[in-house]
């Protein structure tokens, strides 16, 4: 399937590394508070809303929820910070 471009716009990164979606993308499924997926390629990044994923990404994230309830510790970190 072959992607149209229909815009296309700039945004400055801050330096946290943030970037602002212009408003008039918004409506494509960017809500204020919503969760954005971020797919990086060789040559390019792509954001898009969560409810875009497949699901066999979605079970790929949940997976690593659930398993950095876990692994994300103080204790965890003492282990591993050494490698």
């Amino acid at each position: 399937m072959k992607k149209e471009l229909l815009e296309i716009k700039t945004a400055t990164l801050t330096e946290k590394g943030q970037i602002c979606i212009p408003s008039s993308f918004r409506p494509q499924g960017f809500k204020n508070g919503s969760k954005v997926s971020i797919l990086v390629f060789h040559d390019h990044i792509e954001l898009r809303p969560m409810k875009q994923i497949s699901e066999s990404l979605e079970t790929a994230l949940a997976s690593e929820k659930v398993l950095a309830k876990d692994w994300n510790t103080k204790k965890e970190d003492e282990a591993w910070k050494d490698l």
